[in-house]
């Protein structure tokens, strides 16, 4: 039941056609805690993004753009401040996989749109994994369906765990 609760709290209304988009997050993720190993490897893990199933993706998109925040720290809390990748996409239903984090080296098509912003010891050339040392920062995921000219078509904010 817990989540149900939680993908139907990442339902979001899409533009015009109203249609919906939900996100349910998978691999062990819950939307409350950042499972255990999926930190940084400062410390100790070896993090990677949470798989996602996203229903309702509008017709036309060709891709879906996530950025990954850390809410509690406001350097990285906005527009992709732990990495933005571009994940390829169709309408419907598709599984965003998952891949690891500290690289640009991707599988699947999957790429680095931006890096994470973080610099020195928390550089990353791709998504840097939650790496708030288990302060209980709050880690989100915002995810864009593209369309084939490149345009952002929707947005729907999803909480991905505390560390």
């Amino acid at each position: 039941m817990k989540k149900q609760c939680l993908a139907a709290a990442f339902i979001m209304l899409a533009g015009a056609a109203q249609a919906e988009i939900s996100v349910a997050l998978q691999g062990g993720w819950d939307g409350q805690k950042v499972p255990a190993g999926q930190q940084c490897t400062l410390h100790g893990g070896n993090g990677a993004t949470p798989p996602m199933k996203v229903s309702g993706l509008p017709a036309g998109t060709a891709a879906v753009l996530v950025e990954y925040d850390d809410k509690s720290y406001s350097k990285l809390a906005t527009k992709g401040g732990h990495g933005t990748l571009l994940y390829p996409a169709k309408a419907g239903t598709v599984t965003l996989p998952s891949v690891p984090g500290l690289t640009d080296q991707l599988p699947g098509g999957v790429r680095v749109h931006k890096k994470a912003r973080g610099t020195g010891k928390y550089a990353s050339k791709g998504y840097m994994p939650p790496c708030s040392g288990g302060k209980g920062n709050r880690y989100t995921a915002t995810l864009y369906p593209i369309g084939a000219d490149g345009k952002k078509m929707d947005k729907v904010l999803v909480e991905i765990g505390r560390y």
